[in-house]
């Protein structure tokens, strides 16, 4: 079983902000395997494939570390098994990268996480950075549809390679 976890904030207002790539790219991959995310369990909502589960945290971006360490407890996973969706503003905007564990760099929530349970590999969206917004600002600001293009073709790679994390085919650092 593997758990790919998106980050992101539960409230509609966030929707289509930078801080949500993680969710959006979660609820791109439920799309593309005709899934629904119908389960609430662990702080988060989850949807169920055949071999993973997709799941959104609800603790709010700051506090994701909660959700993913009753995830992993709950569902017996190791820290392997467990891929962490998210924005990166320290990555030109679509640039997607994988590693298989690290820093959480400037990511709250992935600093979170690390400290709740460890290193986990994570799948990081470029969102890249306004220099002349106040970062928090920036990251919860709805994203304009120019960049919206850009970040939906990072979308379909990251799900790409959601699904060869799945299978087992990911088991090395790249960036795209």
């Amino acid at each position: 079983m593997k758990a790919i976890i998106g980050l992101g904030n539960p409230d509609g207002k966030y929707k289509s902000t930078y801080h949500n790539v993680g969710f959006s790219v979660v609820d791109l991959f439920a799309k593309q395997n005709n899934l629904k995310f119908n389960t609430k369990k662990c702080r988060g909502i989850i949807a169920k494939g055949e071999d993973f589960i997709l799941v959104k945290p609800m603790t709010y971006m700051n506090l994701s570390g909660d959700c993913v360490s009753e995830i992993k407890k709950y569902f017996k996973l190791s820290l392997d098994d467990i891929l962490i969706v998210l924005d990166d503003i320290d990555m030109p905007k679509g640039r997607v990268r994988f590693r298989l564990s690290g820093s959480a760099g400037t990511h709250n929530g992935l600093r979170d996480i690390v400290a709740k349970v460890g290193s986990t590999p994570r799948l990081r969206i470029g969102i890249d950075r306004d220099r002349n917004m106040d970062l928090a600002d920036y990251v919860l600001s709805h994203i304009d549809q120019k960049s919206q293009e850009i970040l939906n073709t990072s979308y379909n790679t990251a799900c790409d390679l959601i699904n060869k994390f799945i299978n087992g085919e990911l088991c090395q650092d790249l960036t795209i």
